[in-house]
């Protein structure tokens, strides 16, 4: 019997041994790693535009370098030529109202002037009622950048903040 108890007590150490050696190691995780895993991670954003001409978010966050998945879905039921919608991310110090204007002019690039592009992050396609269309791109330098629709005076109502951190 005497064997048994030192046998049982043996094989407790050992498994309080392991228990204690392997819980530390499991548990560690680096803060590096996790920002460098939110950046490799795409960021999935869907923004509705409407036919009251409103953005439904007026706010997105993501990281500097992360990979950003955008939706527009024009939400509304009006014709791309009557409420279109698009969405554009500007470089900042842009002027909008300037901006705003060069881009009523351009008509025939789905109101993204060509002499603009270089102010221009990323944009969308110009989407009527129940069209979505999809970009990808990677996110800018920390700051804060400005989004807005360029169809015809939307950029008033419809802009908001892109935060990247």
């Amino acid at each position: 019997m005497k064997r048994t108890k030192y046998g049982v007590m043996l094989l407790a150490s050992v498994l309080a041994f392991g228990a204690v050696t392997m819980n530390p190691v499991e548990a560690k995780v680096s803060p590096a790693s996790t920002v460098a895993s939110d950046v490799k991670q795409a960021k999935t954003i869907v923004i509705k535009g409407s036919d009251a001409m409103q953005f439904d978010l007026k706010e997105i966050k993501v990281k500097a370098g992360q990979k950003v998945k955008l939706t527009l879905t024009h939400s509304g039921k009006l014709a791309k030529a009557a409420m279109g919608h698009n969405w554009v991310l500007l470089k900042p110090g842009v002027d909008i109202a300037a901006f705003g204007s060069k881009a009523a002019a351009a008509r025939e690039t789905e109101y993204i002037p060509k002499s603009e592009e270089a102010n221009i992050i990323a944009h969308t396609k110009l989407v009527g009622g129940g069209e979505s269309d999809t970009i990808e791109f990677t996110a800018p330098a920390k700051g804060t950048y400005t989004f807005i629709c360029s169809f015809p005076g939307h950029y008033a109502l419809m802009k908001g903040s892109f935060i990247v951190e």
